[in-house]
């Protein structure tokens, strides 16, 4: 069973943490916030995001204004309970009627959705294909995975991957099944140090009609 730990910092930051790594704090939450950016300027209705964490990202969807429904698939229920009592602030966002938060695996969650159902996923469960928490999480950056959500996504839809570094072979898989890519750097202050994080989308998913050449 994986160590789940919110903590206080003496700087004054709640800090989350899984199995002793840092996962994320709520000092510099820019490209959280940017994620679901790319769901909002598109004018999603209906997101389904992979990880809760300190719910930053599902706190600026539901503020987007054409944001109808959000699942969140967070794989530890601690996060949520943590959030619920009050150490992780968010209890509002957990009343929000168009917030659904299931508590499983982020690849379950999607596969278990109709065809088509979403227009945009957004997926921050792990540091990247090459910084994982879970090695099991490798798959969530694969072709099979990838692939299910573009069935999961409308013809506009959008798969967006927070990742700590830029990964050819993400943008490579993503280029498998969306017409266009793109690779969005981020610069944050973290800790004191200057670091860059990316965000890779695929939109529209490529259909029987139009393949890729």
């Amino acid at each position: 069973m994986d160590e789940v730990v919110v903590r206080r910092r003496d700087d004054g930051a709640l800090e989350l943490r899984v199995n002793g790594v840092f996962v994320m704090d709520d000092v510099e939450t820019t490209s959280e916030c940017l994620l679901a950016r790319t769901a909002i300027d598109a004018g999603a209705r209906r997101v389904l995001v992979g990880g809760l964490g300190l719910g930053f990202t599902t706190r600026e969807l539901l503020g987007g204004p054409d944001v109808e429904r959000v699942v969140v698939a967070e794989l530890h229920r601690e996060i949520v309970d943590a959030m619920r009592s009050g150490t992780i602030p968010g209890a509002d966002l957990l009343d929000d009627p168009r917030l659904d938060v299931v508590v499983g695996d982020v690849r379950d969650v999607v596969a278990a959705q109709p065809s088509a159902s979403f227009d945009a996923i957004l997926l921050d469960v792990d540091n990247g294909p090459d910084f994982l928490v879970h090695d099991q999480n490798a798959a969530v950056y694969g072709p099979g995975f990838v692939a299910t959500c573009a069935d999961r996504l409308t013809s506009d839809g959008r798969l967006s991957v927070w990742s700590m570094a830029d990964s050819a072979a993400v943008r490579a898989t993503l280029a498998e099944h969306f017409v266009d890519v793109v690779a969005d750097a981020v610069d944050v202050r973290l800790q004191g140090r200057d670091e860059r994080y990316w965000i890779l989308t695929g939109h529209a998913p490529w259909t029987s009609d139009i393949v890729p050449t």
